[in-house]
């Protein structure tokens, strides 16, 4: 059982903020010792236990939104960790010549379940993820994606507790695919980029969240954007970027904020991407809407994956109760449908919260054209922890996945800018933090 903590403590102290990205590849290794001779209900539950500890370590920050409901993700998480540690147990009782091979394809058949499940999808706190500044070792993700370096890292993992037990054959075969996989990684990181890039501009308005939907402030909070935009418009942007629900309001419906923002996109002579609360009859929609240089309204894109009990609350066409217990000030929303495409000052797509942890909808985006993604989002609610840092490492794999750079627009941050390698090359910054700083970025992105 000390084993099984002990795995749990490596791991969590592998993603941020403590970004030690090494121990995860020995981060399993005392849970193999701990289930290895265990009987199969055992290393379930041993199991089970490393990954409810795991899980609660690194989501540790949603107990500032909701303890009840960290503790219910944690505990359907960990079934995820006690199946295969299960697997893993029965793989050893019969000592399968293809152990090393097995458990890591296992495992990363898990994360894709993990990721895609219904509504239950949550694929933030994937093995791969915690290697998101390790960019010679992450670059094959654009072949398999982020699940492909969570086979490596099982991999080593597996690898090294067979030599522990004195087999010798697959530490080599594991050298050896390292190798390959360190080898392409540094090829693809010295390729040369082939088209001109364009400047965007990401406004980090730092609106705390107990203020951010006060009446009283709306003018006050649309000052501040209004304000960081005329500075950042003086660098001369292609785009100008404002993040997750950043209008005060409901745009179109409440006219006189609604005027104000189109004013200001007249005045500065520059498009303007925000996010912000829409409309439709008795619909609300979380979205991204595209305002041109004369002030006028473009494109809208609608989110298309809510977050459950978030914006949503799953099954309550059946129980409407179930909506006044769980969602908060803004009500309901309604899911979009449509991957829009903007087409100023070239093509590219919004993602919205957290809808970058779901490389099928970055994908969707990039072959119906897009050439760069942004991601505008509001982490305000998970104070100064990891959260904001987890939530870029999921950002930096679309980028490699889909070959095309990533800009990230957050409230309170981190808001940065990604090229299509990985590399987190710019960034709202002051006295070496990104969290709770007001101002603003404009930074060439490379296409």
């Amino acid at each position: 059982m000390l084993f099984a903590i002990v795995s749990a403590m490596l791991l969590i102290f592998a993603f941020p903020n403590f970004n030690q990205s090494w121990l995860v590849f020995i981060g399993f290794i005392p849970l193999f010792f701990s289930i290895q001779k265990r009987s199969p209900q055992k290393a379930f539950l041993i199991s089970y236990l490393c990954g409810f500890l795991f899980y609660t370590g690194v989501l540790y920050w949603l107990y500032h939104v909701t303890v009840f409901g960290l503790i219910v993700l944690c505990l359907y998480l960990s079934l995820y960790f006690a199946i295969f540690g299960l697997v893993f147990n029965r793989l050893i009782a019969y000592n399968l010549r293809l152990t090393a091979l097995l458990a890591p394809l296992i495992w990363i058949v898990l994360e894709y379940i993990q990721t895609r499940i219904f509504f239950l999808g949550f694929g933030w706190t994937l093995l791969g993820y915690s290697q998101y500044k390790n960019l010679s070792l992450i670059q094959h993700a654009d072949f398999f994606g982020v699940y492909g370096v969570s086979f490596v890292i099982m991999l080593v993992n597996v690898a090294i507790y067979r030599f522990l037990k004195r087999s010798v054959r697959e530490i080599i075969i594991t050298a050896i695919l390292l190798m390959m996989v360190l080898g392409y990684g540094i090829l693809r990181l010295n390729e040369g980029r082939t088209k001109e890039g364009i400047k965007v501009s990401i406004i980090q308005g730092n609106i705390p969240q107990d203020i951010k939907w006060n009446p009283g402030l709306a003018e006050d909070i649309l000052e501040r954007y209004s304000l960081l935009t005329q500075m950042a418009a003086l660098d001369g942007p292609d785009l100008i970027v404002w993040p997750e629900t950043s209008f005060p309001g409901f745009l179109v419906s409440d006219k006189e904020l609604t005027k104000k923002v189109l004013d200001l996109v007249k005045g500065i002579k520059t498009p303007l991407l925000l996010g912000t609360n829409t409309e439709k009859a008795l619909e609300s929609f979380n979205s991204a809407v595209l305002i041109s240089e004369k002030g006028e309204i473009l494109d809208r894109y609608d989110k298309i994956h809510l977050v459950p009990f978030g914006e949503f609350v799953p099954f309550s066409d059946k129980f409407p109760y179930l909506r006044h217990l769980v969602l908060g000030e803004l009500g309901e929303f309604t899911a979009g449908d449509a991957f829009s495409v903007f087409e100023t000052p070239t093509r590219f797509s919004v993602l919205i919260c957290f809808e970058d942890i779901f490389p099928e909808l970055a994908r969707t985006f990039v072959r119906k054209g897009a050439e760069f993604l942004i991601v505008i989002t509001n982490d305000a609610w998970y104070k100064r922890s990891g959260a904001p840092y987890q939530h870029a490492a999921c950002s930096v794999f679309r980028a490699i996945e889909n070959r095309v750079p990533v800009v990230r627009c957050a409230n309170t941050g981190y808001s940065c800018f990604i090229d299509s390698r990985g590399r987190i090359y710019d960034s709202v910054e002051e006295a070496g933090t990104h969290l709770f700083i007001t101002g603003y970025k404009s930074s060439e992105v490379p296409l």
